[in-house]
């Protein structure tokens, strides 16, 4: 049934080769859609001016918010998957498959009315300036409208990661960035379709590859065909579905909340201010690219054994991720102390030696803590994975509440230095919940098998 595919079983075999082997070809996924990410504001920012720049960037926060619930909603559906898939259940692992299919096409739907409808307003809201009022608008309705397209590529890459396939969503993010910059290019350069066709380019990337999840699993992944019946709504498909979709959504958009006010409370701080805590941003989202493959893995690990009933691995897997999140948290620290300074001349001249230093500032603070991020990581992803997706939310709430009390009582006290701690305080507040956390749910599902 699944000769063809790249599934993979990891309920059996050693957790550290199983969660290597798993989180290596996400990681490169991840590494290269930074660099897209940095492409992309280069041809904006290079051919279309400051204005257009500003234009894409100022939807940034607003974008995390709707489209990272989307995303969150996804991930969340492909574990109820993974669990059946780990219980070798695969009528019902097909009948979930199916349901998904159902609620996501509703709440692309949804999403995507409400959003485009309200985009003007949601600008206003945003107190967007009136001189890329326009620019803004005219990117941000083409993100919105293209919202069905992202949520097929996420969720059919959701499902592949379920049954243990971390490969091939991969290679299809590896086509779907690099055919993004060839449509830039062609939509900005030849076609001068300014801003709205850099959005076009994104969303046409983004159902490509969608495309392509789809013809794979259609001709090579047998597990994941549905006939008609799988589609009709089942009551308890519907509700594990929910209960651990929605959380995850909501995760991700509690999450973007704390990092807008942390980000308002920047900008009061002045343009080296932003301009510090934006190029230290840009080198961060590169350097905790492998935590985040290490908590995608852990949802995988997490979810297939709840489904097989080894609990017992549960913790061999956390102790390993752990100890790999260490050694790389180690490594990286003295990377970015050594040559932190050398990665913010990708962004700024070595005259703005106050940039130079702040950015370097935010970079060792945040490195500092990064054991706690990737435990972060590592924990919540294991709790979603086990199907207690609802203490995702109150972790994410943890996060906020740090975020906005940086940004509201202390960066106007202690200036920039204070909008350092500001992660790494939302690391630790998330850690306190999350590890006690691990344990109980641990030892509920222990209770339930007993």
């Amino acid at each position: 049934m699944m000769a063809k595919s790249n599934a993979k079983d990891m309920t059996i075999g050693s957790p550290m080769r199983l969660i290597l082997e798993f989180a290596l070809p996400l990681l490169l996924g991840m590494l290269f859609q930074q660099v897209y990410s940095l492409m992309d504001t280069i041809i904006v920012g290079k051919a279309l001016g400051v204005n257009a720049l500003a234009a894409v960037g100022a939807t940034g926060s607003i974008t995390f918010l709707i489209i990272g619930f989307c995303l969150g909603v996804c991930s969340g559906f492909g574990l109820p998957i993974a669990q059946r898939f780990g219980a070798k259940d695969y009528k019902a692992l097909k009948k979930y498959v199916g349901n998904s299919y159902v609620l996501s096409i509703i709440i692309s739907i949804i999403m995507t009315v409400l959003t485009v409808l309200l985009c003007h307003n949601i600008l206003e809201w945003m107190q967007t300036p009136d001189d890329i009022m326009e620019l803004t608008y005219s990117y941000l309705i083409v993100i919105f409208a293209g919202i069905p397209a992202t949520i097929l590529y996420n969720l059919l890459s959701s499902f592949l990661r379920s049954i243990g396939d971390s490969v091939t969503p991969v290679v299809f993010l590896i086509f779907s960035a690099v055919l993004n910059i060839g449509l830039d290019l062609l939509f900005i350069l030849t076609f001068h379709m300014g801003v709205f066709g850099a959005g076009l380019a994104t969303i046409i990337a983004q159902a490509v590859s969608g495309i392509l999840c789809l013809i794979f699993i259609l001709k090579k992944v047998e597990l994941l065909h549905t006939t008609l019946d799988d589609w009709r709504l089942d009551s308890n498909c519907v509700s594990n579905l929910i209960r651990m979709g929605l959380p995850m959504g909501f995760q991700y958009s509690i999450t973007a909340i704390g990092s807008v006010i942390l980000q308002a409370a920047v900008n009061t701080l002045g343009s080296l201010a932003v301009a510090s805590m934006t190029a230290a941003s840009k080198i961060s989202m590169f350097v905790v690219c492998p935590f985040d493959a290490l908590g995608s893995t852990m949802a995988t690990y997490g979810g297939q054994n709840v489904g097989a009933g080894k609990l017992d691995r549960l913790g061999k897997g956390v102790w390993n991720a752990t100890v790999l999140g260490a050694i790389y948290s180690i490594i990286i620290f003295l990377v970015l102390y050594f040559f932190g300074n050398n990665l913010s001349l990708l962004f700024v001249d070595k005259t703005e030696v106050v940039v130079l230093a702040q950015s370097r500032q935010f970079l060792l603070i945040n490195a500092i803590f990064y054991i706690p991020l990737a435990l972060v990581n590592i924990f919540r992803f294991m709790i979603q994975g086990m199907g207690f997706s609802g203490f995702a939310v109150l972790a994410g709430v943890a996060e906020m509440i740090a975020r906005a009390l940086i940004g509201l009582v202390f960066v106007p006290i202690f200036g920039f230095v204070a909008a350092c701690f500001a992660s790494p305080l939302a690391w630790i507040f998330a850690d306190a919940f999350l590890i006690p956390a691990f344990f109980y749910c641990r030892k509920k599902l222990m209770k339930m098998h007993q």
